[in-house]
């Protein structure tokens, strides 16, 4: 933990000429992004071994009036849209909830500006805590990246 899940049209996945976005380069820089993050006792919020970000293009899709209003304002009616959810685990307090969010949200308006200046697509991200009712972890990458004394 943290997971931060992507949806996507995958209509994104065409070339950047064709308003499609990089989706692998997308998740690697929300992912160095989250492990800049630090609290306010300037520790690294979330564990490099534990930091994963996945995305997805949704198979199937229907977004707003399906192109009309983008066509009639010469935009064209090739919609896009991107769904980021990270989920946390509990006990980070207001203000790194609200850190996270900024920073996720900056590199994610630097990585989609002509995407947002050149096409309708609409961008969520939301960021989550939640109560786990089950938290079962089997991991052998956070030995690679725990301190040697």
């Amino acid at each position: 933990m943290p997971h931060l899940v992507i949806l996507y049209t995958p209509n994104l996945d065409q070339p950047a000429a064709e308003g499609g976005a990089d989706m692998r380069g997308l998740c690697r820089a929300l992912c160095d992004a989250m492990l800049t993050v630090h609290d306010e006792q300037d520790r690294q919020v979330f564990p490099t071994g534990g930091t994963r970000v996945l995305a997805y293009p949704a198979t199937h899709f229907a977004l707003a009036d399906g192109g009309a209003a983008g066509e009639a304002a010469g935009q064209g009616g090739d919609y896009a849209f991107v769904y980021l959810n990270l989920r946390m685990a509990k006990g980070r307090s207001a203000w790194v909830h609200q850190r996270v969010g900024d920073v996720l949200n900056a590199c994610v308006k630097e990585r989609f500006a002509e995407q947002l200046r050149q096409r309708p697509i609409g961008i969520t991200l939301q960021v989550d805590e939640g109560h786990e009712v089950f938290d079962g972890k089997n991991s052998s990458l956070h030995p690679l990246f725990q301190k040697k004394v």
